[in-house]
């Protein structure tokens, strides 16, 4: 059976949806996260190695820079992978609409049904939808796709490299410019401020427990502290 597929307006193509810019955020937070914890890793194992401020501040910096540029490759390719699979699906299902019309508007009508709905009224509403608009329909049912509206891996890479450059910028600007005699326990309340912040953001944007992320963000940050100062010290 022929079905006419609906093109997505293009003006609709070109505004950000929630789940991108959500995705934008996750990409952010964890991207800081990371410059946070990778930064202060180094900071502080050549730190416990050496007291040359000279030294310590080009090792941070050469790992900020790094870990920004690290975190925001791997966004990006693995966005484009997610982008890449939804695009392949929407090819997918509009060679089914082609081929297998009847067999899709049966998908969307048990889709109705697992919700509730009787057998009856889902196969009005399916038939309806599939008459309307069946690509978007039949893609937004299967996958959860809204037509039109795929992930921008540019968004997320860019997002994880400058929330990763700033994150470690707070540790670093600490244990460069405070003096000598609070440069180790204010670097350490900067992670413990910033690792925070961002176990926060994140359970936030989860709609996660707030305490438990902070928490467990602090500890992790502690951890790092422990280990690659303990790191520095036997090497």
């Amino acid at each position: 059976m022929q079905v006419e597929t609906r093109k997505p307006a293009k003006t609709a193509k070109s505004k950000m949806t929630m789940d991108e810019k959500l995705n934008a955020l996750r990409a952010g937070v964890l991207g800081s996260n990371d410059g946070i914890l990778t930064v202060v890793g180094v900071l502080f194992s050549v730190a416990a190695a050496t007291t040359n401020s000279f030294t310590i501040f080009i090792a941070g910096l050469s790992d900020l820079l790094a870990c920004a540029f690290s975190m925001a490759s791997g966004e990006y390719a693995s966005v484009s992978t997610q982008k890449d699979t939804e695009k392949a699906a929407v090819a997918k299902e509009e060679q089914l609409l082609q081929t297998n019309f009847a067999e899709e508007v049966q998908v969307v009508q048990q889709y109705y049904m697992d919700k509730g709905v009787t057998a009856a009224t889902a196969l009005a509403i399916a038939q309806d939808l599939m008459a309307k608009k069946p690509l978007e329909t039949i893609v937004d049912v299967k996958y959860d796709i809204k037509l039109g509206h795929y992930m921008n891996p540019w968004d997320a890479a860019f997002a994880s490299l400058f929330s990763a450059a700033a994150g470690g910028i707070f540790p670093l600007a600490a244990i460069t410019l405070l003096p000598d005699t609070i440069k180790w326990p204010g670097t350490i309340l900067a992670v413990c401020i910033s690792v925070a912040l961002t176990g926060y953001l994140s359970a936030k944007l989860g709609k996660g427990n707030v305490k438990v992320a902070v928490i467990r963000n602090i500890l992790v940050g502690i951890i790092t502290i422990i280990i690659h100062y303990g790191i520095g010290k036997l090497f």
